[in-house]
C-alpha cells in the first residue's frame, strides 16, 4: 500500500501513524531506536505490505501492469489502491479526506525531529502538494506515477504507460480494490498491538 492507505490504517493514532508512514525509510535494525509505540507502527507497516503483496487479488491486479512495468507493477498497484481508497465514498467524502489529510500532516509535523532525514524531505513535498488528498484525482495519480518513473532505475517507460493501463482497466481494478481492501482492514484491526 502507499501513503494514504498506511495513514488510514493507523486510525489517527499518532505513534502508529508516524511509524507506519516512516517505515520504508527505516533500514535494518534502526527501528529499534524508536519509541516502542512507533516501533509498533513500523512493524504494522511491514505486516500490511506483506499481506498486500502476497494477496491473490493484488497479484491478479498487478498482472495488468506487468507487460509495461515489469517488477515495478507492485508499486503502481499501491498507488492505484490509494486512488480507490481516496474515492471510496464508504470511507471518505471530499471534505473528510481533506480533514483527515490535515490531521496526518499535523501528526507528522509534530514529530518532525524524529523523522528520518529522507522522509523529512518527502514529507515537505507531501504536505506542500497535499499528496494524500491528491490521490482522489487522476492528475494526482499521474503525478505519482511520474515520480515513480523518475526514481526507478530500471524502468524504461514514461508515466503514460501505467496511466493508460489504469484508464483502460479502471472498473476492473476498482473491483479488485473493493474485494481486497475490506480484508486488509480486518487484518489490521486484528493485528496484535
Amino acid at each position: 500500500m502507499n501513503y494514504l492507505a498506511h495513514a488510514y490504517l493507523s486510525f489517527l493514532d499518532p505513534s502508529i501513524t508516524v511509524g507506519n508512514m516512516i517505515a520504508d525509510y527505516v533500514k535494518g535494525k534502526q527501528w529499534q531506536e524508536y519509541d516502542p509505540h512507533i516501533q509498533q507502527g513500523i512493524q504494522l507497516h511491514r505486516a500490511i505490505d506483506t499481506f498486500t503483496d502476497t494477496h491473490p487479488v493484488t497479484l491478479a491486479a498487478r498482472e495488468y501492469f506487468q507487460p509495461s512495468c515489469g517488477r515495478y507493477s507492485a508499486v503502481f498497484i499501491d498507488i492505484v489502491y490509494d486512488h480507490f481508497l481516496a474515492t471510496d465514498n464508504s470511507i471518505f467524502t471530499d471534505a473528510s479526506l481533506t480533514t483527515f489529510s490535515r490531521k496526518v500532516y499535523d501528526i507528522l509535523a509534530s514529530h518532525h525531529e524524529i523523522l528520518p532525514p529522507m522522509f523529512q524531505e518527502v514529507f515537505h513535498y507531501m504536505r506542500q502538494h497535499d499528496w494524500l488528498y491528491g490521490y482522489r484525482f487522476m492528475d494526482g495519480i499521474f503525478k505519482s506515477f511520474g515520480g515513480i518513473v523518475h526514481r526507478a532505475k530500471y524502468l524504461e517507460v514514461t508515466a503514460d504507460a501505467p496511466f493508460t493501463v489504469l484508464k483502460e482497466n479502471y472498473d476492473t481494478l476498482a473491483k479488485h480494490y473493493r474485494s481486497f481492501f475490506p480484508e486488509l482492514v480486518t487484518f489490521v484491526k486484528t493485528y496484535p498491538h
